[in-house]
């Protein structure tokens, strides 16, 4: 038996049993609350599977002191699920909590992760544990997690993949939306366009020149299909009228990789991936793709200040858990991540590493997801990106 409370995006599933499916709102009317139900069939009404169609059937408003046993518990479902289970975030978690990365080790967003990972640990009192799982730019790793048991012991650490797969991707086996619920965003890291030594450009103007005269011979390197590395590269291609070559990897630190081996051209990069190679002078860094220098590359320019105004974009991670997790859950989930992003140790690393440590509330993060999604799509529609 489904049940939905139409005040919370948090849905309560209950197990299946052998009776047909009820759908109940849950709502407040002056002091009374009202339970709407499926009208009982027509004693003539007949199904293949039990006797009626529950989706097709007139809904009528029933009072308690009129309902039967079965109806009943599904009311008191409902209300369950309208005021939440105290007990569960009073017990919650009696074992370990699985944190999925949808990217392989080394990836954008493994090194906060596992740092976030251990923290929360402390604050749950349980081992989290870090995996990853892959694939599909992300998606594999995050159907997993929507495909879960929505007991709060399998969450998502996605990424800005999962708003810009929603327009890359024509079939994506879970609904971003839908499947899963947003807990809090956690980091902000901006990228930093890199090229290597043998791209002879001094400046990102230089290279915008140097791209225009020579049209399909420079290469840039991404994290996959799809990714907000390579939809940055695509938006910067719009914005300079410029054409490169692209060229995937599976992963950040593979395609870092050949772009300081030479085999690529350029890169945006996450901050935190590159800069031990720029440090190392290993390849160039030409801009940021913040609004403002990074306090770790203070000598090296925005985008914007480079000729692009109003050109920005960063790298971001998120938590999302199953949907039909208990609020409690969702609750006490996000508080663990607040206190493990406002500890001094994880601030100090985070600093480090040029990222931002950004908790919000589930809402919150709920409007910057749909934000993300809409400034992707006419990206994605001029540059005829799409997967299937």
């Amino acid at each position: 038996m489904k049940v939905h409370n139409w005040k919370d995006p948090v849905s309560f599933v209950a197990p299946e049993k052998s009776e047909p499916v009820l759908e109940c709102d849950v709502m407040n009317d002056g002091n009374e609350r009202i339970v709407w139900l499926p009208q009982a069939p027509p004693p003539n009404r007949k199904s293949k599977s039990h006797g009626y169609d529950a989706a097709r059937a007139p809904r009528q408003r029933m009072t308690f002191g009129r309902l039967s046993r079965s109806i009943l518990q599904a009311v008191m479902l409902c209300v369950a699920a309208a005021i939440g289970s105290p007990a569960i975030s009073q017990t919650y978690p009696v074992k370990a909590v699985h944190l999925i990365i949808p990217f392989p080790p080394g990836a954008y967003g493994d090194t906060f992760t596992r740092l976030v990972g251990r923290k929360l640990s402390e604050g749950l009192g349980q081992p989290v544990v870090v995996e990853n799982r892959p694939g599909a730019g992300g998606n594999i790793g995050s159907n997993y997690v929507a495909k879960a048991a929505p007991d709060g012991y399998t969450v998502l650490m996605g990424s800005t993949a999962n708003a810009t797969s929603v327009s890359v991707y024509t079939n994506l086996p879970y609904d971003l939306t839908r499947d899963l619920v947003p807990v809090s965003l956690v980091v902000t890291v901006p990228y930093v366009l890199v090229t290597n030594p043998g791209v002879s450009s001094g400046s990102l103007e230089k290279l915008i020149q140097l791209a225009r005269a020579k049209p399909g011979t420079l290469t840039y390197a991404s994290s996959g299909n799809g990714s907000g590395v390579h939809l940055t590269s695509e938006l910067f291609k719009l914005r300079t009228a410029t054409d490169l070559v692209h060229v995937p990897y599976k992963g950040i630190a593979s395609a870092l990789t050949d772009v300081v081996g030479g085999q690529v051209s350029m890169m945006f990069a996450s901050i935190d991936t590159a800069l031990p190679y720029i440090r190392g002078a290993k390849i160039n860094a030409l801009a940021v793709t913040s609004a403002k220098r990074s306090p770790l590359l203070p000598q090296v320019p925005t985008v914007a200040e480079s000729g692009l105004p109003g050109f920005e974009a960063a790298g971001w991670l998120g938590v999302w858990v199953p949907v039909g997790t208990p609020k409690d859950i969702v609750t006490r989930l996000n508080s663990e991540i607040r206190k493990a992003l406002e500890s001094p140790d994880v601030q100090k690393r985070f600093q480090e590493l040029g990222a931002e440590a950004a908790p919000t509330a589930p809402d919150e993060f709920f409007r910057f997801i749909g934000s993300e999604i809409e400034k992707w799509v006419p990206v994605v529609k001029a540059s005829g990106v799409r997967m299937d």
